[in-house]
């Protein structure tokens, strides 16, 4: 089953739903009866649900902000294999390693590789990379964590 945005609103929407049953559930006991102090974990848990929905829901929203980034958008463009090997001539661009050439100058253009990478610096910064622009950031990001993107 694929992970998506809208299933895990459906989770967070169950979740929410489940802790309102639970607290309805509790609230039905009278006050004097003996099964009230038991239920008081019950209603813990629903506490416990409704965070946890608000959580789901939350990382939906993250999904969502991190599929709306498709392309890297390095301000430079990289071979998508090899890194930060291209040369440009003449409004072309060749790979010095594996001579791939583009029929424009993808040196100077904002990178339009898939995103891949998520990059996140020692102060916490993320950024959306391409696989050609991380192997790059291995070489000089250190303390840094690289999350590779599961594909849609």
């Amino acid at each position: 089953m694929n992970v998506t945005p809208a299933r895990l609103r459906f989770l967070a929407d169950r979740a929410g739903a489940l802790a309102d049953e639970v607290r309805a559930l509790c609230e039905g006991v009278a006050v004097d009866a003996p099964e009230r102090d038991p239920l008081a974990a019950a209603v813990e848990a629903a506490g416990w649900l409704d965070r946890g929905s608000e959580d789901l829901r939350r990382a939906a929203g993250d999904l969502d902000r991190l599929w709306a980034v498709r392309e890297c958008g390095m301000p430079w463009g990289v071979c998508p294999e090899h890194g930060r090997t291209l040369s440009s001539s003449a409004g072309a661009s060749t790979c010095r390693v594996c001579r791939r050439t583009w029929d424009h100058d993808r040196l100077t253009k904002p990178c339009a590789e898939p995103v891949t990478w998520k990059v996140t610096d020692e102060a916490g910064t993320v950024t959306m990379m391409c696989d050609g622009h991380v192997l790059g950031a291995h070489a000089v990001l250190r303390g840094a964590t690289f999350t590779r993107l599961a594909t849609r």
